[in-house]
């Protein structure tokens, strides 16, 4: 029987940066997570024990840190971009280079309508992110959101599906719509401003979540999905993951008390998971 290596890859997971971007009237604090992954003619490494062709991932650590002083001062996506390239291109035995990028979202304060020029508030769960792969030829570059905890307390409803003998879910025309949505799309043709993009794609996912008469968490998600293809022709496909985050209306009326549609549990698990990608054809 003959064995042979599959497909391999190595790098440094979860390097954690801040880094304070110093202007004139104000400081800007960014924190992201990165991972690297680098793949290429690593087949010594396995087989034989020849380390010649890796590059530590130590290294690449410090590679992060040192590359953000000059080269992390706008979108993650550029940074992202600019770290895939320097590996491709400083290490002949990369054949591909994968960087990931989660920024910790943070907002300067603001007082009496004044932004404070250095201290900041947390964003809360939600997480911008981006995934560039970097080879020779050619770079794929993918931006999104994690965590993005939104809700809307009516406009939704799920009626008229199968019910069985294990059937106990009770039709409704008005219930609450919770999701903590992972959401990323891809870039046909990249933007010349990743950051101003990311935001005005956002705030669109947003508007139509809030516009939309749900019939199911199905049917609002590709509406959304939709909304971002029919408003950038540079993205080519986007891909959403919308877990149903469950409020269930509290059985009042074991107390004489009319329920009207006011008072819920909120249930973390088990929930539904909805997920698909929407494309053009």
């Amino acid at each position: 029987m003959k064995i042979k290596l599959g497909e391999n890859s190595y790098g440094k997971n979860a390097v954690q940066l801040s880094k304070i971007i110093r202007h004139p009237a104000y400081h800007e604090f960014r924190q992201v997570t990165v991972n690297v992954s680098l793949k290429g003619d690593f087949d010594e490494a396995h087989i034989t024990g020849d380390n010649s062709m890796i590059l530590p991932t130590d290294t690449q650590k410090n590679t992060v840190y040192a590359l953000a002083k000059d080269h992390f001062k706008t979108s993650i996506e550029d940074f992202a971009i600019y770290l895939a390239n320097y590996f491709v291109t400083t290490q002949p035995q990369v054949a591909a280079s994968t960087i990931e990028i989660t920024e910790h979202l943070y907002h300067r304060m603001q007082f009496e309508g004044v932004e404070h020029p250095h201290t900041y508030i947390g964003g809360g769960a939600e997480k911008r992110t981006t995934r560039v792969t970097k080879t020779a030829t050619k770079v794929n570059v993918q931006s999104g959101i994690t965590d993005l905890l939104i809700l809307k307390t009516t406009d939704s409803g799920f009626e008229k599906y199968i019910k069985d003998k294990y059937t106990t879910l009770k039709e409704t025309a008005d219930r609450i719509l919770a999701t903590k949505c992972e959401i990323n799309w891809t870039y046909g043709n990249l933007p010349a401003d990743y950051t101003a993009q990311f935001n005005n794609i956002r705030e669109l996912l947003l508007l139509t979540f809030a516009g939309h008469k749900s019939l199911s968490v199905q049917q609002t998600l590709y509406a959304m999905g939709k909304s971002v293809l029919e408003a950038y022709a540079g993205i080519s496909e986007i891909h959403l993951q919308m877990p149903n985050k469950h409020h269930i209306p509290f059985n009042l009326e074991q107390f004489d008390i009319q329920n009207e549609n006011e008072i819920f549990i909120a249930t973390d698990e088990p929930y539904g998971l909805i997920t698909a990608t929407v494309t053009r054809e």
